[in-house]
């Protein structure tokens, strides 16, 4: 569908918008977000950035730049121009935006007390003394005239590094609670008595500064953008949208040539969906264009052309800001030009994202299993390898890695069967789904069906549980089983290598019996020893149908995972404000039914001291084993295989080893990619490996 014929409600997301001396070909606006790679997996970086330029972003930024080895965030893999050798790394992905007429951005930052310089060994600094930011036992000094003079030195010399390799856009990042910017504007940090503290005046000195040098370094060439968190969501105490925020826009409005507006911190900024629902952000920011004529741009975690259409007409702002829902969907921008609404992965809100540079490897996403594989497998979200045989296929199993890996080879053209024992496809994600703040989880099943009805050589049987019989009888080819996975009871699992309850003991529960419909006598104990989003999830459902409630977790917090997806501490907090009764800490040795109910025995992790919990019911989440008893009994007939025609047959997902949606989703679609390709050698590595070339000093 060309410009011409597309939709005109969504004209107006095509127009360009001017940002100082460059000019966006459309509306659609990448913020800068992390992603595992920077500094350390350049090439894998410019080809993930790529994609998204061919899928149609006007604007693709980078994550944060340090510009200096004094702020540094090891072991995090961020970008680098601290110097000359830096830049042909980053000219990588100026390169890959510009093949597709997007402008590139550059988020350089010095991030002050955020940073410990775990690499360089740097003192941190920040603009009064101030214990780092993470655990680590180091504080920042701070700063005299000289440090700041530094510090602007070294932002105009990384502007003018960015400009010669290509950025049109360059930032002075004053967000999240981590840019240096915003440390001198909020009280919080900001204790000085000279010219930048006290008044607002002085605590917005530096960044005014900033703003001035780089537009003189680079302002004829490259738009000058200023990303500042208008609100740190910490009341009087901090910044807030209602006054200090704006004011500090007010005092600035004219002097960058696009304001990027958020909240701080992160954790804030890229809420999950369990916590806030599509432009939560709006509240924040929709005040920002009334203090400045320059072209603005926010986040909210939109999906929904419409909502992206409304945002621009009321005048929220000008440009629609995405980072999770760009790499859920490279390709989002040319969908809604081309009409293909039905097409977009939307975001879940999962953070699955997150995690990638949280630990420091390259992002995955759940929506999207090619994010992050573009370079090293060669994987594309939109382009597949067509069917290299005839070998039809049935996958058992309609969960997510199912319904992926039936999808994926539906589009190469082979010919697919997909059957499920349930009556509703999704699988775990029907489940999931069903919990508090996790319906949009949903759309990863509803994405795939959405394709699905639309490939002929791809048919669907619910109600259709398989035997091993009459899955060789069918005489398919390739077989997948992705038959998912079940909840153990016993209590093995992270703390107990050996189960530590009889599986029979009466009143004990697992997730699979509550999304069945059991009803669990009050009070419950939840134990959880899975350390993800379900405990949690379980824990707030139950408390909402009027239960009684008690967490026990072996693990120092609820949830712990989740410190990773950044909502912990809302789980955990939330939990507590419901009436949920918590103990960390504290390990669940044994139980015994007493009356109607259960007395557990429980045991300190770090103590061993011992404690016991009248219950009426216990909930276990702890491990769960694959659901590979189809598998076992085909390969127990094996001898039968090549009379019925059968080649292969595969365990995918949970039926595998059980884990994320997101790795279940990774799963199906790499089998499908895999199917029919040249084996490889086994001891080879299977994807491309970015090699450090040693230099001299």
């Amino acid at each position: 569908m060309s410009s011409s014929s597309r939709d005109p409600r969504f004209d107006i997301l095509f127009e360009p918008v001017q940002i100082g001396p460059v000019r966006t070909k459309n509306r659609f606006y990448q913020v800068p977000h992390c992603n595992g790679m920077g500094h350390g997996k350049p090439a894998t970086l410019a080809a993930m950035r790529g994609v998204k330029a061919e899928g149609g972003w006007g604007v693709i930024c980078t994550e944060e730049i340090e510009i200096s080895p004094f702020s540094e965030i090891a072991p995090h893999f961020e970008g680098r121009l601290w110097d000359e050798r830096d830049m042909p790394a980053l000219q990588l992905m100026t390169d890959a935006c510009h093949e597709h007429d997007a402008l590139a951005g550059a988020e350089i930052f010095f991030n002050g007390y955020a940073t410990p310089n775990r690499y360089s060994r740097e003192i941190p600094m920040a603009p009064s003394h101030l214990p780092v930011r993470a655990t680590d036992p180091i504080q920042a000094r701070t700063m005299d005239k000289t440090d700041i003079k530094n510090v602007r030195r070294w932002h105009r010399n990384a502007a003018l590094r960015a400009r010669d390799v290509g950025f049109d856009l360059v930032y002075v990042y004053a967000g999240h609670d981590l840019g240096m910017p915003l440390h001198f504007l909020s009280r919080l940090t900001n204790r000085r008595t000279d010219e930048y503290g006290g008044s607002l005046e002085n605590r917005v000195r530096l960044l005014r500064e900033l703003i001035e040098d780089t537009k003189d370094a680079v302002g004829d060439r490259c738009g000058v953008v200023v990303r500042l968190a208008v609100d740190q969501l910490l009341g009087p105490m901090g910044v807030t949208s209602e006054n200090e925020g704006s004011d500090a826009i007010a005092m600035l409005a004219e002097l960058p040539d696009l304001w990027d507006v958020n909240i701080a911190d992160w954790s804030n900024d890229s809420q999950t969906a369990r916590f806030s629902q599509e432009g939560y952000q709006e509240r924040y920011i929709a005040h920002v264009k009334k203090l400045t004529t320059k072209p603005v741009v926010g986040v909210g975690r939109y999906t929904s052309p419409d909502a992206m259409v409304s945002v621009i007409k009321r005048g929220v702002m000008d440009l629609i800001g995405a980072a999770r829902p760009s790499i859920a969907d490279p390709f989002l921008p040319n969908k809604i030009e081309q009409g293909r609404f039905d097409e977009i992965r939307e975001c879940i809100g999962c953070n699955i994202c997150v995690t990638g540079d949280n630990l420091s490897v390259p992002i995955r996403c759940t929506q999207n299993p090619t994010m992050g594989e573009e370079w090293r497998r060669g994987w594309h979200p939109e382009r597949i390898a067509k069917a290299a045989s005839q070998d039809t296929v049935l996958v058992v199993g309609a969960g997510p890695a199912g319904l992926e890996v039936a999808r994926a080879l539906g589009q190469r053209g082979y010919e697919v069967a997909l059957a499920d024992a349930n009556t509703k496809p999704g699988g775990r994600l029907l489940n999931d789904a069903s919990l508090p703040g996790l319906s949009t989880w949903m759309r990863v099943a509803d994405y795939r069906l959405q394709q699905l009805q639309k490939m002929s050589n791809v048919n669907l049987y619910l109600d259709s549980e398989l035997s091993a019989d009459e899955v060789l009888a069918f005489g398919f080819n390739r077989v997948f089983l992705a038959t998912g996975s079940t909840w153990r009871r016993d209590g093995l699992g992270r703390q107990h290598q050996a189960p530590v309850l009889d599986a029979n003991l009466a009143n004990v529960f697992t997730p699979d019996d509550v999304f069945a419909g059991a009803a669990l006598p009050s009070p419950v104990l939840i134990y959880d020893d899975d350390h993800y989003y379900m405990a949690g999830a379980l824990a707030e459902r139950l408390r909402k149908q009027g239960l009684e409630v008690h967490l026990v977790t072996p693990s120092v917090k609820v949830s712990e995972f989740t410190e990773m997806t950044m909502e912990q501490f809302r789980i955990h907090s939330g939990l507590l404000k419901m009436g949920v009764q918590i103990q960390t800490n504290t390990a669940l040795i044994g139980a015994a039914v007493i009356g109607g109910g259960l007395l557990v025995e429980l045991a300190h992790t770090y103590s061993d001291a011992r404690s016991h919990l009248e219950c009426g019911s216990l909930l276990m989440v702890t491990m769960r084993d694959p659901k590979d008893a189809l598998f076992n009994a085909l390969q127990s007939q094996q001898g039968q295989w090549q009379a019925k025609g059968v080649k292969s047959i595969q365990l995918l997902g949970d039926a595998y080893a059980p884990g994320s949606v997101a790795a279940a989703v990774y799963a199906g679609h790499r089998a499908a990619r895999e199917l029919d390709a040249p084996e490889l050698p086994l001891d080879s590595v299977p994807f491309r490996r970015e090699m450090i070339a040693l230099e001299g000093d």
